[in-house]
Order: C-alpha cells, then sequence, then structure tokens
C-alpha cells in the first residue's frame, strides 16, 4: 500500500490532539512552551517549545527556533528547527533555518534554505554533562606512569 501514513492534505496522519492553537491574525511575542500539541495559524516571534507535535498552517508563520518531538510546515519558519522524531516540510512551506531531526521528508514545490543533520533520536538530548575533574587527573596520572615505564633503550630503565 503507497502513503499508508499520509492523509488526504499529505502530511502524517499522527492523530494528535491539539491543545493550543494561535488563530490567522494572531500575534505572540516572546518565547512559547507547551507541554502539548499547538497549531500555529497566525504568527509567532520567538522560539517554539512543544513536546509533542507542532504544526504550522500554511498562513502560520514562526520567526524563531523551534525545539519538538514532530514538526510539520505548511507555512513560513525562520529559525532552527530541532526536531526528535520527524519534520515535514510540506509543497507550501518555506524554511530558513538549520534542521537537525531523525526524519525528514520535504514535498516536492518545498523551500528549504540551511543545513540539516539526520541524527537519532538519542544525540538530540540537550542536557548539559558536567565533566568529571578526577577522571582527567587520573588520565594524566596513567599517562605519566606510561611515560616512566617505556623509556628507550638509550637510558636503559628498568622497572
Amino acid at each position: 500500500m503507497i502513503n499508508k501514513n499520509r492523509n488526504k492534505n499529505g502530511s502524517m496522519d499522527l492523530k494528535a490532539k491539539i491543545g493550543t492553537v494561535i488563530g490567522p491574525g494572531a500575534v505572540f511575542d516572546g518565547n512559547f512552551e507547551t507541554p502539548e500539541s499547538v497549531r500555529v495559524d497566525g504568527t509567532i516571534n520567538g522560539n517554539c517549545t512543544c513536546k509533542e507535535l507542532l504544526i504550522v498552517g500554511v498562513e502560520g508563520k514562526i520567526n524563531g527556533d523551534i525545539h519538538s518531538q514532530n514538526v510539520i510546515i505548511s507555512g513560513k519558519v525562520e529559525g532552527d528547527i530541532m526536531a526528535s522524531g520527524k519534520l515535514e516540510l510540506l509543497s507550501t512551506g518555506k524554511l530558513v533555518g538549520n534542521i537537525t531531526a531523525r526524519s525528514l521528508v520535504v514535498d516536492e514545490d518545498a523551500c528549504f534554505d540551511g543545513r540539516c543533520t539526520m541524527t537519532t533520536s538519542a544525540s538530540l538530548d540537550t542536557s548539559v554533562s558536567i565533566p568529571d575533574k578526577n577522571k582527567d587527573k587520573d588520565k594524566d596520572k596513567e599517562k605519566s606512569r606510561q611515560n616512566d615505564f617505556s623509556m628507550d633503550s638509550d637510558n636503559k630503565k628498568k622497572y
């Protein structure tokens, strides 16, 4: 069966419940964060963080970075996108910015100006890790010990 995961509009059939809608003509200034799916048919001037699905409708526009599990773009986005799941750029969509995603679909006639990095979902983890200083000291001690044992034959140092 061809296109079994697509609906009649050609986009992903994710069966997502839309919890928030930014309607046509509405303008949201500032960073936007939601734990549920959102549909943008208006304008957001700021970064968007969405835990599930973010849909940018044909009349929708986002001027800022997007962090979401899945993203469908039919409108305009100017900013970088990090999708831990699937990013779909439909034929009416325009994206100016870089993409980091696990899966990418770009329809014919879509516009994309930027770089794309395909990753696994594990590599999209944005948590900060603090280096263990003791680990580096242990490595330095080990290197020093190895240097002591690897003297050349001219020095004839034995242990």
